[in-house]
Formats: C-alpha cells, structure tokens, sequence
C-alpha cells in the first residue's frame, strides 16, 4: 500500500504537478486540474481508493467496463502467463490460438448467423470497422451507391472521424468538423421526452420511434442506405432503453429495405443488460455487433465487430479482401484475458446475477423519485440514468448555464467527496448515470443510493 501511495514521480516531480505539466485528460477540461488532479491508485470489488487514501464505491464500472470487478488476481495472472507465451502476433495474413479461442467463444454466445469475428482494440475501431465493412459489402454484392448510415439524436458512437460521424452529438463533432459525409439522425427512445400523446403508450412510441427510421430511409432513397446503428440501450442522454416491440420493428425496417443493422453493444455487452450480448435481451437478430469494454473487464485493451454469414460471404471464396486492420486487433494478451474473464461468467453466473438483482437495483433508484429534482429513473440491467430537472410537473429541464452549475460545479465533485464515483452528464438533459461492477448486490445499491439521496437534495436545496 505505501508504494501505492507514492505522491512523486519517478523523476521526483510531485504527481499532481507532473499530471498538471504532461498528460492531458480524455474528455477533460484541462482547467479542472489547475489545482489538484483527482488520482485513482487502486481498485478491489466494487471500490477504488484515490492517492489520499479515500475509498469509494465504482458506480461506473470505471467507464461501464469493469464488470467482474477490480483486483481480480486471476485476470492479471492470464495476462503474465500469456505475455510469457507469446506477447504479440498480428492477425494480418496469421492468426495466434487466443484469437482463434476467442473467436469460436464469442460466435457461440452471438445469435442468428453472427458466426466471424474481427477484432480491434476498443469500440469506436469496431465501429469504424461495422461502417467500412457495410461499404465494401453492398459494393462487392453488385449495390456501390448504398453507403450512408442512420443513428440516432445525441447518440455517441465514438471518436474517430468515421464512428464520430455517426455520433449523434453536435457538441462533440463541431470543433473536428468537416466530417465523414453520408450519415443521418432519426428520434431516439427518450419516452420521457415524447410527443405528450406517446408518453403513456410505450408501443405506440416504440413503432412511432422505429418508423423515423423507414422515413429517414426512404427520404434518402433506400438504394443509398448501407447500415443503422442503433445501441440496445442509448447511452447519451441518460440510458434510454427501448419500448417494447421497438427492434422487431426496426428490424422489418431493414429487411423491407435491404439495409444492415448494427447493434452497437460497445457499453451494453457481457452483462451490463443481462446477456452476453444484449441483443438477445431485446430479441432481435442484427447484421453485426461492435463491441468492446466489458469483455475483459478492463484487465487488456481489445474489441471486436461480430459479423453474420451474409455479410461476411462475399469475402468467403476468391480474391475479395478486407483492407483494414489494427497492429494490436486481437492481441493475444487480450485475447487470453478475455477468455479467462468469460470464465469468471460462466463460474459465477454473473449474467443470471444481473437478470436476478436488476429489478432490486431499478427499485432503489425509482425510491429517489419523491426528490423534487429527480423526474425520470431509465435504463436496464445494470446500467441507469437519473434525468434531473427543475419542475417534475412540467418536466422543465435546466438552461444550459444553470446545467453547467449543477453537473460540474457542484454534483461532480460532491458525489466523488460522498463516497460515489458516478457520472454527472450533460450530453443531452442532465442526467447522473450508474453502471456498478456485475458483482454488486443489494447492498451496494442500498449504498449507492443512500448517496444519491444526500448529494441530490443538497442539490435542490442548493438551488
């Protein structure tokens, strides 16, 4: 622990002063550190401690990733004996046991004929990888003008120009644009925010929100149209799960239209809804998956786009080849983690554990609903979005200055100082997103929302 502890550099430099000078944060306001950098230095369970010693409950999963928990001593001794073996070997044109494992694992658990894997290391390359493929598909089977791609509203898919494109976001994408061209944005599935006639009627709004989509087709002429991305539970803006019937519909959509579906299960994979993939919780089949985060738990860096037999069939026979790749795409490190943490599943049933406590956790945050600032709970699974707002009645949400107050200045920082590492977001209404480690229970969301409880009426007192 005291080596843990270390407040100096290597080269003797105070950390926090080193980490003001030298890194630069990921999706950081670099202002925030002016004057003490917030430092994780260790992680066992469901807690993280910081440099100071204080523990708190990881109420993200570190970034919905972490879903067997921190200090999994068998996770990291998988990584030594692997490095030992063989450290690295590219998939170009070779392939490595791990990856071949991994493969065959991750078929078997994918629905339908999603039967071939394409590893990156992270999600936004599975997502670039979903696109490019869809490209170079409809060209190979005879259709080249079908390459635009349809998302939806404040949807994030991640950050290179391609998936950044397809990000619902405008925040995000103005400061990087001229962008990707070719990508559309249809409503998402934010009952709370629906047309006052839907609100009480989910599957009305879930055909009403599925058939934005075969507008959106057919306004730019299904010959066009290559994929729609859509995530199983929407992310940004707060966890927007889908009404009942809404991916059967979606998926008629496509079918009618000759148009691949992308499940973007990048968060929503290995558990965090209930199933290896959460497609499978939704019941609906897609044309690929993209997926990343929990399938290591965060102990290795690896994605992955899981692709059907139709699309991966033009490149069956002949000389078709898919030009792209990553150097560390299926790292056999990852890959052999990944392997072993889909042990860790299947030993502790952690997917029947999400199925059985889901409803328990739903339960403890609905009970902050009689606090005046909170006027929706949403989500599935482990994974929960708290949208705060100004009048419950009215559902009147915050201007975008009284937003910047609530979420940086105060609910931020008094949730971490609580005891609660959570997310204080603002891409869309502001909402407080949770997603524990698979391993919490009952009393971790007793703990959690203890917390919640506090810090959110201290901030309605506040304001």
């Amino acid at each position: 622990m005291t080596d843990t502890l270390t407040t100096v550099t290597p080269r003797g430099t105070d950390r926090h002063a080193a980490a003001r000078d030298h890194l630069w944060g990921h999706f950081t306001r670099q202002s925030a550190w002016a004057e003490q950098v917030p430092t994780i230095v260790r992680g066992e369970g469901h807690h993280i401690w910081d440099d100071r010693g204080r523990k708190y409950i990881d109420g993200l999963a570190g970034l919905f990733v972490v879903q067997a928990g921190h200090g999994r001593a068998e996770l990291a001794e998988r990584a030594r004996q692997q490095a030992e073996e063989l450290a690295f070997f590219p998939l170009w044109s070779y392939a490595h046991p791990q990856a071949i494992d991994l493969a065959e694992r991750l078929a078997h658990h994918a629905p339908g004929d999603l039967n071939r894997v394409f590893f990156t290391t992270g999600g936004g390359e599975a997502v670039e990888t979903a696109w490019k493929l869809a490209k170079q598909y409809w060209k190979l089977v005879g259709k080249p003008g079908k390459h635009k791609v349809i998302s939806r509203a404040v949807a994030y898919h991640g950050t290179t120009q391609g998936a950044l494109s397809i990000t619902g976001i405008p925040a995000l994408k103005a400061p990087f644009e001229p962008l990707v061209p070719s990508t559309q944005r249809v409503p998402n599935t934010n009952r709370y925010r629906a047309p006052e006639d839907l609100r009480d009627d989910p599957e009305a709004f879930g055909r009403w929100a599925a058939d934005r989509i075969a507008e959106a087709i057919e306004f730019e002429g299904p010959e066009t149209v290559a994929a729609v991305f859509l995530e199983p539970v929407q992310n940004a803006g707060g966890c927007f799960p889908p009404p009942p019937g809404y991916f059967q519909r979606v998926r008629e959509i496509c079918d009618r239209y000759d148009v691949l579906l992308v499940s973007d299960e990048v968060i929503c994979a290995f558990g965090r809804i209930g199933e290896i993939f959460a497609c499978s919780d939704f019941g609906y089949v897609p044309d690929m998956i993209t997926c990343a985060k929990g399938l290591t738990s965060g102990y290795s860096p690896i994605g992955a786009t899981v692709v059907s037999d139709r699309v991966y069939e033009p490149f069956r026979t002949g000389d078709a080849t898919f030009y792209h790749g990553y150097t560390f795409g299926g790292h056999p490190v990852s890959a052999a983690v990944a392997m072993a943490n889909l042990d860790i599943f299947e030993r502790e049933g952690l997917t029947q554990r999400v199925h059985e406590n889901a409803p328990l956790f739903r339960a403890e945050l609905e009970s902050l609903l009689d606090l005046p600032i909170v006027g929706d709970v949403r989500g599935a699974g482990y994974f929960y979005g708290i949208e705060l707002v100004k009048d419950t009645a009215t559902r009147e949400t915050f201007s975008e200055a009284e937003s910047e107050r609530l979420l940086r200045d105060f609910l931020s920082p008094a949730l971490f100082e609580a005891g609660l590492y959570c997310r204080a977001d603002d891409r869309g209404d502001p909402v407080v997103q949770l997603a524990p480690p698979l391993t919490c229970g009952p009393a971790e969301f007793a703990e959690i929302g203890q917390i919640l409880r506090g810090v959110l009426g201290e901030a309605w007192a506040r304001l």
